[in-house]
């Protein structure tokens, strides 16, 4: 037995739709990180005025991948921001310093407003 009655198209219902979006937007809301990562800033040389009136002192440090020097003499990574008292630093990179160790200096002379940092190539 067929049924012979005519076909009729119904309305389609959206309500299904938006339940399926708005459980694929709670998802991803929830799944998703919205931290924010930190930001070293870098300078680009050629910026470094001194003022007339106060010479602008300086301070050499040489990064290696397992030392680091401060003007000549060996020092140790994280207190080396006490050991410098203001003015400019000029940071020289040896060939084997990989990227997390030029970070890790600049985040310990980042809490400091008196330094200016610059990176040399």
């Amino acid at each position: 037995m067929r049924n012979h009655a005519p076909f009729k198209r119904r309305p389609v219902s959206l309500t299904a739709l938006i339940d399926v979006v708005f459980l694929l937007l709670l998802f991803f809301m929830l799944t998703s990180t919205f931290s924010s990562f930190g930001e070293i800033e870098l300078n680009r040389s050629g910026g470094a005025q001194a003022e007339a009136d106060q010479p602008l002192q300086r301070a050499f440090v040489q990064l290696g991948a397992n030392e680091v020097a401060l003007n000549g003499a060996p020092v140790d990574l994280p207190s080396i921001a006490e050991q410098i008292d203001e003015g400019l630093v000029l940071v020289s990179l040896q060939e084997n310093v990989t990227s997390q160790r030029l970070v890790d200096l600049l985040a310990a002379l980042r809490g400091r407003r008196d330094l200016t940092v610059l990176v040399l190539e």
